[in-house]
């Protein structure tokens, strides 16, 4: 099996395992599908945390408004009357606005803080480190695990028009939002093997070689973003301990320079005629009676 090292930006995403005779076509939609998933599950954990603070999101009507012209023009929170949190709720104001501050309590709190955390280690940067790879049935079921949490803590469902909802229901609508500049078209998409372009009517194989166990780097990014830049030589972690190295090397040839005169000659042991003045006697003269 080749195990292909995905990196997006010079920064490590996940390990995905395929083989030479894959068509790249199929690994480009698999692979970008993974990467997609990601995100989605990064955005479903912010809402989430969200959620678990104030509650259900306002309907679009009432999103941007003050309470004044909420007031004034007469609109009701009616999904929040009906989408309630199991267990009752306290309120805590959102401070933007976002969310009817409706704040589930602690240990339906702690559900959704759980499925949060689980979810992402899940799909963690750090599985690359580990060694471990990622497929598409892992992500799915990261995502499962935070939808079968918000279930636990709003069995009536969330309301149709917040985000949470939308992005489970696979509706979300990304237009505008800084999100969708990160998501990546698996039509266009590319991805590039020591900075050459994989065709997509060709072969794993035909890029990597013939060898079937191995692990290699590539690199997915966008149609007309241009062929990655080259990775730098060293790490940054790499280079602060160069630089630190160079730093305590000139501290220690300052110190050494300091040192440098010669005290020492006065020494006792520093005298070559010391043995010879002990045997004749000629230590600790006094010429006082």
């Amino acid at each position: 099996m080749v195990i292909v090292h995905v990196k997006h930006k010079d920064t490590s995403q996940f390990l995905y395992e395929t083989t030479l005779k894959t068509p790249v076509e199929t690994l480009i939609t698999s692979l970008v599908a993974i990467y997609n998933g990601r995100l989605k599950i990064d955005r479903i954990c912010s809402e989430m945390e969200e959620l678990s603070k104030y509650g259900t999101l306002y309907p679009p009507e009432i999103l941007g408004l003050t309470e004044e012209q909420v007031e004034e023009m007469k609109l009701e929170d009616t999904y929040g009357e009906k989408c309630l949190p199991m267990g009752g709720h306290a309120f805590n104001k959102d401070p933007i606005g976002r969310r009817n501050g409706k704040q589930p309590n602690k240990n339906m709190q702690e559900v959704l803080k759980k499925a949060i955390a689980d979810a992402k280690e899940m799909i963690s940067k750090k599985l690359v480190l580990q060694e471990k790879c990622l497929t598409m049935k892992v992500v799915q079921e990261a995502i499962n695990l935070l939808k079968g949490a918000v279930t636990i803590v709003y069995p009536m469902k969330l309301p149709p028009h917040d985000v949470i909802r939308m992005e489970f229901e696979n509706i979300e609508d990304l237009a505008g939002t800084q999100a969708s500049l990160e998501v990546i078209d698996p039509t266009t998409a590319q991805i590039w093997f020591c900075g050459k372009e994989m065709y997509r009517d060709k072969l794993v194989g035909e890029y990597v070689g013939r060898i079937e166990n191995c692990k290699v780097v590539m690199k997915i990014t966008k149609r007309g973003s241009g062929p990655p830049c080259r990775e730098p030589i060293m790490s940054e972690e790499d280079r602060k301990q160069m630089m630190l190295h160079a730093y305590r090397k000139q501290e220690e040839l300052k110190k050494l320079a300091q040192d440098d005169d010669d005290n020492y000659l006065n020494s006792d042991w520093a005298d070559g005629q010391n043995l010879k003045r002990t045997f004749h006697g000629l230590r600790n003269i006094s010429w006082r009676p």
